[in-house]
């Protein structure tokens, strides 16, 4: 693993910061790509994004300090010094994004549903190349096993899954579904906000697949947090499609019926 990307003398660049970084600048490049295609104003929606990020941040942290308060106590100092007492929320970090995205959408008069569904794509970009990072840095591990593809990570015993390597990849994958069915909802095909359906969805799927297979992770009452609410999100989702399609479902179902009595 490689947590410093290049080390000269007082100079320290962090691989995690690094991709985190290009994080930023692909998925902010996508979404400027995606927001040209339409009359929103670039200026306008980048300050959102800002202020999205902002909310993300504050959200994600104070979530994870809420999770793990035994470790931050009454410190404000531990609260707020995230490079002393690292820890953010995947959870928290997604919700404060979109609350607060839509607060600033809400305050603009923009419509959150169809300014939603260009983001989606960027953002699961974002997630792979974070993910990719995590895993080039060591700063997320996963569980030990002896299954065909694994690595030692040092200080840690045992051989372990590429869990962030595995995520990284399903993240990217889902950044072309999110595309294609913007192109779908472009074409009338889907209706507005669709986009973030799906993106709830895919990612709690993939948080519920793959945690059990994580080294550390938050635990409540003998149950992983992440996995409480993937769990609760997933099944609404499900839910949700079985609804929507309902009708095709059921047409389907009176067609293959009729051809069994013929």
């Amino acid at each position: 693993m490689l947590p410093i990307l290049l080390d000269v003398g007082f100079i320290k660049i962090y691989t995690n910061g690094v991709f985190m970084v290009l994080a930023f600048f692909w998925s902010a490049f996508f979404l400027w790509k995606n927001i040209s295609l339409t009359a929103f104003k670039e200026d306008e929606i980048f300050d959102g994004v800002f202020f999205s990020l902002l909310g993300s941040l504050i959200v994600g942290r104070l979530l994870y300090v809420l999770l793990h308060a035994s470790e931050f106590g009454l410190s404000l100092l531990r609260i707020i010094l995230i490079n002393g007492y690292p820890g953010i929320s995947p959870y928290g970090a997604l919700a404060g994004l979109f609350f607060f995205g839509y607060l600033f959408a809400s305050s603009r008069k923009i419509s959150y549903g169809k300014l939603v569904d260009y983001a989606i794509a960027p953002i699961f970009l974002a997630l792979g190349i974070m993910k990719l990072g995590a895993f080039f840095a060591g700063t997320e591990v996963g569980s030990e096993t002896d299954f065909l593809l694994v690595l030692a990570y040092p200080h840690l015993d045992g051989m372990r899954h590429l869990t962030p390597l595995y995520e990284s990849l399903l993240f990217f994958g889902g950044s072309y579904i999110a595309h294609m069915i913007l192109m779908g909802i472009r074409r009338n095909k889907w209706y507005p906000g669709f986009n973030f359906v799906v993106f709830a969805g895919i990612y709690s799927f993939i948080s519920l697949v793959f945690d059990p297979i994580k080294a550390f992770r938050t635990i409540i009452y003998a149950v992983s947090f992440d996995m409480i609410v993937s769990s609760i999100i997933l099944l609404t989702i499900l839910g949700y499609m079985l609804y929507y399609f309902r009708d095709p479902i059921i047409d389907r179902f009176k067609k293959n019926s009729k051809e069994k009595k013929q």
